[in-house]
């Protein structure tokens, strides 16, 4: 797939509950939606709708049964929201979403050692 769907706030957990456990019929995601969330029946099979729509998820029918399964990976998804937010709030530039994040961050040493590993890395490419 050439694109990746645009996915709107609610139906990034609809696509979570997918990603997963799938194939998944649409009573599953409704019930593990429902212990989460204060929404009908009705809404999660229209968000599921909408992302079959948007070619997010495709379905099979067994019986009287949807069983959903995505048609994008979470990683394509997370890279597409990641690179759309870093271009809307930061300009495109990475290092100053980086730097944000970092001063704002509680970072235990384990971490701190991680981001170092990462950055050094970047450095010898």
């Amino acid at each position: 797939m050439a694109n990746v769907p645009r996915i709107s706030d609610a139906e990034w957990e609809v696509m979570n509950v997918v990603w997963d456990d799938h194939p998944v019929g649409a009573a599953d995601v409704v019930a593990r939606l429902l212990s989460q969330r204060d929404w009908s029946d009705n809404t999660v099979k229209t968000l599921l709708g909408r992302l079959v729509r948007k070619g997010a998820l495709e379905f099979d029918v067994e019986g009287r049964r949807y069983l959903y399964r995505p048609k994008v990976s979470r990683e394509r998804c997370v890279r597409e929201e990641s690179r759309s937010f870093v271009e809307r709030v930061f300009g495109g530039k990475a290092s100053p979403l980086l730097a944000h994040m970092v001063r704002d961050a509680q970072l235990t040493a384990a971490e701190i050692a991680e981001l170092r590993r990462v950055l050094d890395g970047k450095e010898a490419v």
